[in-house]
C-alpha cells in the first residue's frame, strides 16, 4: 500500500557547528510534526539542522529525502530514508527548494539565506523560525514550530 503524501515540506538551517540549541530543538519537532501530518521531508542531508528535523521525522515514522552536496551516499545523516547524492556541492540548495511545496526556513548561516532566496524567486512559500528577516514580507513568520509546519501545509496547496 502506497502513502498518501500530503506535502514536500523543505527544511533549511544551519548544520554544525554553526546550528544553535535552539534551532536544532525547532527543528526536530517540526521534523516530527511534518512526518504526523503525513508529509515528506526534504532536506540538504547533513548536520545540523538537517539531521534535527529528519531525527523528529524518523521517530514518527516519516519519510526523509536528503539531497547531499557529495557524490557519496555515505554522507547522509542517520535518519535520511532516501539520499541523493547530487555532486553539486552548495549548488544543492536549488534542488531542496525546487524540491518542496513549502520551505520552513530555522535559524541559519548563509546556505540558509541562499535557500530562502531560491525559494523566493521560484515561487516557493517560505515559513521561518527565527531566521533571516529580509525586511520585505515574503517570509512568514511563526512564532513556533507547529505553527510553521501548519502554515507551511497551508501555503503548499
Amino acid at each position: 500500500m502506497v502513502p498518501v503524501v500530503t506535502a514536500y515540506i523543505g527544511i533549511c538551517g544551519a548544520g554544525m557547528p554553526a546550528a544553535r540549541p535552539q534551532d536544532l530543538r525547532a527543528a526536530e519537532e517540526v521534523g516530527r510534526l511534518v512526518a504526523r501530518a503525513k508529509g515528506i521531508l526534504v532536506c540538504g542531508g547533513l548536520g545540523g539542522v538537517m539531521e534535527a528535523a529528519c531525527r523528529g521525522a524518523h521517530a514518527a515514522g516519516g519519510i526523509t529525502v536528503g539531497l547531499l552536496p557529495s557524490r557519496h551516499r555515505y554522507t547522509a545523516n542517520p535518519f535520511v530514508t532516501v539520499a541523493i547524492p547530487t555532486g553539486i556541492g552548495e549548488l544543492r540548495n536549488g534542488l531542496v527548494v525546487r524540491a518542496a511545496d513549502a520551505v520552513v526556513a530555522i535559524g541559519g548561516e548563509w546556505g540558509t539565506l541562499s535557500e530562502i532566496a531560491l525559494a523566493i524567486k521560484n515561487g516557493t512559500p517560505v515559513v521561518g523560525l527565527d531566521t533571516w528577516d529580509l525586511g520585505r514580507g515574503e517570509i512568514e513568520v511563526a512564532p513556533d514550530p507547529a505553527a510553521a509546519v501548519a502554515r507551511a501545509f497551508e501555503l503548499s496547496r
